[in-house]
């Protein structure tokens, strides 16, 4: 029997984006899967362990997120 990792609504801050792995019905709404701020799921989402933190930016683009662009240079000096 593997081990399961148990997830909770306090494992998340409320705007952080998160991954639905399943779908999940709720009596008003059925969320389907994907990308979602944690304050937008149910708390039987994250009991069911149905979600999870998004996986880390691989490669350069992750560097560059808050790079500001530089100023124009003047070619004419």
């Amino acid at each position: 029997m593997g081990l399961e990792r148990k997830m909770f609504r306090g494992m998340f801050s409320p705007g952080e984006v998160v991954r639905l792995k399943q779908p999940c019905f709720t009596p008003g709404r059925l969320f389907e899967p994907g990308k979602y701020n944690a304050d937008e799921l149910p708390d039987i989402a994250f009991d069911m362990g149905l979600v999870d933190h998004l996986p880390p930016v691989k490669g350069k683009s992750s560097e560059n997120l808050n790079v500001q662009n530089p100023p124009d240079q003047n070619l004419e000096e």
